[in-house]
């Protein structure tokens, strides 16, 4: 098995950082789970950060510049390597979808940003601060399209996806701004850049009621999880956990329309918008 590849310290903040823990922990003779117990993580969040999936905050940074004797190495470099335009709580999980190689996603009222138009991010944006000012609804919207170019991309990363169908119905901004939304997820399924698939109100009770999940694979880094409710949101990287989700999520898979199925409801569906046919 080919040892892990050399990151690029140009490509990201976090690159040089990361670099720069596997040599010195490799220099100490640790493996990842050597050097989280003594500071008191998982290897795999060892790992993720060794990546540049995850960003290294202060207090980690302090730990490892002690426990590995870098001479505040560490300390000095995280500045730059945590610093990120996204609200903190959403960071870590946006600069770790830059560097997947596969995403699962399920989100149970929405159509799941990756794959928002403008207008429907917007009107997202919109409901959900009434009172922010039209130049910050601007800037998140222009976040979230950045997000989306992943998917300029022809094959990577592989991103599928499970709509509910309560995200399909339910009107958000008005009947052409969810024709136009529908239609968009329908033409990257319908090229072949997205799996994606409904999850019906006939299939009843599933997985993955309790919120939206997302799964993310890396080709040098273990796999994550992310849930996320109202206000509340975890980054979830130890590997029983990510294993018993990836598992629910195959299950919720299991349960969904097929995909040639999924596109004949979300065509019909805006088929129906645009002509404010929709009950």
């Amino acid at each position: 098995m080919s040892g892990p590849k050399d990151l690029d310290p140009s490509s990201s903040p976090r690159a040089l950082p990361g670099a720069e823990l596997r040599h010195a922990r490799e220099q100490k003779g640790l493996s990842q789970a050597e050097l989280g117990q003594r500071v008191f993580v998982s290897g795999s969040f060892i790992g993720q950060l060794e990546a540049g999936a995850r960003r290294m905050q202060p207090e980690f940074a302090r730990m490892l510049d002690e426990v590995l004797k870098t001479g505040g190495f560490f300390v000095r470099n995280c500045g730059a390597a945590a610093k990120s335009k996204y609200q903190l709580h959403y960071a870590d999980v946006v600069e770790a979808e830059a560097l997947a190689t596969t995403i699962r996603h399920y989100v149970p009222l929405l159509i799941p940003g990756l794959l928002q138009t403008p207008a429907y991010a917007r009107a997202v944006d919109r409901v959900w601060a009434a009172t922010t000012p039209e130049e910050t609804i601007n800037e998140w919207v222009e976040g979230r399209l950045e997000r989306a170019r992943l998917l300029n991309h022809p094959t990577k990363p592989v991103l599928w996806a499970v709509l509910d169908e309560a995200a399909l119905r339910r009107e958000v901004g008005g009947p052409a701004v969810m024709a136009e939304a529908l239609r968009h997820v329908a033409g990257l399924a319908r090229r072949n850049r997205i799996i994606m698939q409904v999850m019906p109100f006939s299939a009843g009770a599933h997985t993955a009621m309790q919120g939206a999940l997302k799964l993310m694979e890396f080709e040098e880094a273990p796999p994550l999880a992310y849930m996320e409710g109202l206000s509340t949101a975890r980054l979830e990287d130890d590997p029983a956990t990510v294993t018993r989700l990836r598992f629910l999520y195959d299950l919720l898979v299991a349960a969904a329309l097929s995909q040639e199925k999924s596109l004949v409801l979300i065509e019909s569906l805006a088929e129906d918008y645009a002509h404010e046919e929709h009950p």
